[in-house]
């Protein structure tokens, strides 16, 4: 039979899930800028002479630094993809620090690391309840957060760390006593050739050497658990149903909802789990980084794992790349003081005439031109000084957060329905 103007057209295919390639970058244009930053830092370590700039030590302790970072960013990524905003990741963190050190000191570190999660799913519920349930502001919330955790952690640790057994292991009102040790990882020869490598100063061999040395020597099992999150993650929430399921609930919840999805129970899982994964970065600093519980441990770092999960476009893979860069210029501030950062203003100078030169190109005469001003006053205090003062060292991580923040502001696409207010029904 022939058809004819009236005969009713076939259904169009279904539009295959394209979200994530669109607000990511290709591969190998990834791969491209790693290398090009490699060889960046290679270059600039010849220059100034400064040997800890990719050193197996300086990438040890960023990586080490840069772990806790990079978890409280995956939380808050799990959160927004469901379009809850979370603010309250750095109490959710000081609540896993306090249960790590606690269950921790009186049982064992891998009891802690559990406790640890526990307490920040705690955390996580409240926060959801009270936007998911109840409606209320999420900036808001989080902030409430943030207050409770810091206040029920101080009150909780006079009580517990400051009398009887635990002031008689060490304990006070300010932290618990000390905690066993988790297990660390060296790859059995591949670090001590590596070493070796490194100690030649070669350009980029060595530096690739201290690099990889840094990744597999003294490694926290903690760490490695780490890191299957951030590809667990991934996998999970890109490629899968459930993650579809919940990636809508983040951009459209009513569109979701007509297709038969619960968005209550979706943006409650992704917030639980939001808050074990912060909980676990406040672990780790109990159990790995001071094998004690500290008031105040966290020190911003769950604001600063929200500013590396906005570099990295929503995204586990450039939410890596951002904790890493942080973490990287912490560890430069607190091993290596004024000449290392100093060396790294050699750095800051190339990439600000990159910067320049592209905004000029592009037109953007204004931008490029200022960018171009700010280098050449970076380079003038380069080449006049021969250190950094104290002052500008400790305050390195959140310059770069800042700087790190502005560059990328204008390709970041956040969740569409990101801090929304959901009631169930509203489509109807």
């Amino acid at each position: 039979m022939t058809a004819t103007m009236t005969d009713t057209p076939p259904p169009a295919a279904p539009k295959a899930d394209t979200e994530g390639t669109r607000s990511g970058r290709p591969l190998g244009q990834i791969l491209m800028i790693v290398a090009g930053a490699l060889l960046l830092v290679a270059a600039v370590r010849v220059i100034t002479g400064s040997d800890q700039l990719t050193s197996e030590g300086q990438v040890s302790a960023a990586l080490g630094l840069a772990v806790p970072i990079g978890l409280a960013g995956l939380a808050g990524l799990w959160s927004e993809r469901s379009g809850v905003v979370n603010i309250g990741l750095e109490g959710m963190m000081i609540l896993g620090t306090f249960g790590a050190g606690w269950i921790g000191w009186q049982s064992n570190p891998w009891l802690g690391l559990l406790c640890g999660i526990g307490f920040g799913v705690l955390g996580g519920l409240v926060h959801a309840v009270a936007t998911i349930t109840f409606g209320v502001d999420h900036i808001v919330s989080g902030v409430a957060v943030n207050l409770l955790a810091l206040g029920i952690t101080q009150y909780l640790a006079k009580i517990f760390f400051s009398e009887g057994d635990a002031a008689d292991a060490g304990g006070n009102p300010k932290q618990s006593p000390p905690v066993d040790s988790l297990p660390n990882i060296d790859v059995p020869g591949l670090s001590d050739a590596l070493k070796s490598l490194e100690n030649h100063h070669w350009f980029l061999i060595s530096d690739l050497a201290g690099i990889l040395g840094g990744l597999v020597t003294d490694l926290s099992v903690v760490t490695l658990f780490a890191v299957l999150l951030f590809v667990g993650s991934w996998w999970l929430l890109w490629r899968t149903p459930f993650g579809l399921r919940l990636r809508s609930c983040g951009e459209n919840p009513v569109a979701a909802e007509s297709l038969g999805v619960n968005v209550y129970k979706y943006k409650y899982a992704a917030v639980a789990v939001s808050g074990g994964l912060a909980g676990l970065a406040g672990a780790f600093l109990a159990l790995v980084t001071s094998h004690t519980y500290l008031e105040n441990q966290t020190g911003g770092r769950g604001y600063i794992g929200l500013a590396a999960m906005i570099f990295g476009n929503w995204r586990p893979g450039g939410l890596a790349m951002g904790a890493g860069l942080f973490g990287y210029s912490d560890a430069l501030q607190l091993r290596n003081g004024g000449e290392t950062v100093h060396a790294l203003l050699l750095v800051l100078v190339v990439l600000l005439a990159l910067l320049g030169g592209w905004k000029l190109y592009r037109k953007a005469h204004w931008q490029g031109g200022i960018s171009l001003f700010v280098g050449a006053l970076v380079l003038l205090w380069y080449l006049f000084t021969d250190e950094v003062p104290n002052d500008f060292v400790g305050a390195t991580p959140y310059v770069v957060t800042l700087l790190v923040l502005s560059l990328s502001a204008q390709r970041l696409r956040m969740p569409k329905a990101d801090g929304m207010r959901y009631r169930k029904g509203q489509g109807k």
